[in-house]
């Protein structure tokens, strides 16, 4: 991951794309970075500027067998019945960047009532912030309307950095995110440029109006508009950016690094269960490593895990156990790339906290109770769920033993899969064989009891907010 003050290399063999009335240098080079110059891919037109908007039109032909095909489906169906439509932030993003969105979003100007007279397939969720989600089996597509900033009142600016808040006032939290508006308001009021682009299927273009292809281009987080008032508008920002920096392997604009240093404080006013949702995206996203180490870095893990910040500043006194706690970190990633997809969330609580937990209950006979006495403090601070926290006290008692080879019986066969995680994450940790895992995975039933209900998921992580809660960070993935 690079650091903030670092230069940023251009991306190699890379079209050029124009804004129409200016120069095109090789370092503003815009594209999709799977296409080469010879490419068919691009059609070659220049990027179209609207002075009214801001607006850059690039045309990038993302090719189709890397876009959902219900995504597409729902797309279409909702421009033949009068309204826009366009694939929206965390699947653009990740689209440009030769990555695999985990899902895809649509921003549309069709309220939610509008999308489920379209779609039978539709229901509505949230009450402050309502989204129409559309079912395909256990696929889900999220269709949101769009919005604008509550904040600058019925007539937002169009501009970026206009009307722009006081980075001083005390009351920039957003509270109310469910004022409609339309696309440029709603690309205007997202979090990082390069999570406010657009991509219209009808005509292969990237709708930019934020600056967000050349922000891709650079491989640069930077916010739309002040960073400090960006990060107190919604402090879950703040871990936001550290988990693009850490999974995309992207710098951070210096001014950006800058205020999430000043503003992480404001973390503590985040609403618990988002707070909690974030830290575990932080671990699901193959780069825990990274982020938590950009984490401690900017002096964010001290406000929401001030016991494991402290942990680590004390090198002297842990006596290796910090350098353990990295490898944990190191075998969380290496895992999920393996596994080709994240963890349980038990088991990446339990690597996050496995080495703070150890030297709470040292010594202490009663580790059940030691455990559950450590883990009291987070349940206000982040929300850890209980029964989450329940099975991290059983595990902690048992994992000595496994680790020394020794038997234990579990009760229950579908928990046989995340026993075996925690152990192999503990022997990698430690250096050890990974024979105990490996002989605890056999025992693992190859028919387990299949989940109750039908009801579908989503694709990827379900996001905070979906049931009732507001969602802030708006911006993609």
């Amino acid at each position: 991951m690079r650091r903030p003050d670092e230069e940023f290399p251009q991306a190699p063999d890379l079209p050029s794309f124009t804004v129409e009335g200016e120069p095109s240098p090789e370092d503003e080079t815009l594209a999709h970075p799977s296409f080469s110059p010879s490419s068919d891919r691009s059609t070659g037109r220049p990027a179209d500027q609207h002075a009214s908007t801001g607006l850059v039109r690039h045309a990038v032909e993302i090719p189709w067998e890397s876009i959902d095909e219900d995504a597409a489906r729902v797309v279409r169906k909702l421009e033949r019945g009068g309204f826009e439509a366009y694939l929206v932030g965390g699947c653009v993003r990740d689209l440009l960047l030769a990555g695999k969105p985990k899902d895809f979003d649509i921003a549309t100007s069709a309220r939610p009532e509008d999308v489920r007279a379209l779609f039978r397939n539709c229901r509505i969720i949230g009450r402050r912030f309502r989204l129409a989600h559309v079912i395909f089996g256990t696929k889900i597509i999220e269709v949101a309307t769009f919005r604008r900033n509550p904040q600058l009142g019925a007539q937002a600016s169009t501009q970026a950095g206009d009307d722009e808040p006081d980075p001083g006032d005390e009351n920039l939290l957003i509270r109310n995110d469910n004022a409609f508006g339309n696309a440029h308001e709603d690309a205007h009021r997202r979090d990082f440029t390069i999570n406010a682009l657009f991509y219209d299927l009808q005509s292969r273009e990237v709708l930019d109006w934020e600056g967000g292809m050349r922000d891709v281009q650079r491989r640069i987080i930077c916010t739309i508009g002040d960073p400090i008032v960006r990060f107190r508008e919604d402090p879950i920002r703040i871990l936001r950016a550290i988990k693009f920096a850490g999974r995309l392997d992207l710098g951070i604009a210096p001014e950006v690094y800058d205020a999430m240093v000043l503003c992480r404080e404001e973390l503590a006013k985040a609403a618990r269960p988002r707070l909690f949702e974030e830290v575990l995206r932080l671990l699901r996203s193959g780069a825990a490593h990274r982020s938590f180490w950009l984490a401690w870095e900017t002096g964010t893990l001290a406000v929401f895990l001030p016991e494991l910040a402290a942990f680590l500043d004390d090198d002297e006194s842990t006596q290796g156990a910090g350098e353990r706690f990295w490898r944990r970190l190191d075998a969380v990633d290496a895992m999920t790339r393996e596994q080709g997809a994240p963890l349980d969330d038990v088991t990446l609580c339990t690597a996050l906290l496995h080495e703070t937990m150890e030297e709470a209950i040292a010594g202490d006979r009663d580790r059940v109770r030691a455990v559950g006495e450590f883990l009291e403090p987070l349940f206000e601070r982040i929300a850890i769920p209980r029964k989450i926290a329940d099975f991290m006290r059983r595990l902690m008692a048992v994992l000595p033993r496994l680790t020394s080879g020794k038997t234990v019986r579990i009760a229950r066969p579908e928990l046989l899969s995340t026993v075996a995680n925690v152990l192999e994450i503990d022997l990698r940790a430690r250096g050890l064989s990974l024979e105990p895992a490996e002989q605890l995975r056999s025992q693992i039933p190859s028919e387990l009891p299949q989940r109750t209900g039908n009801a579908p998921r989503r694709t990827g992580t379900r996001r905070a907010g979906s049931r009732g809660g507001t969602r802030y960070g708006r911006g993609g993935g």
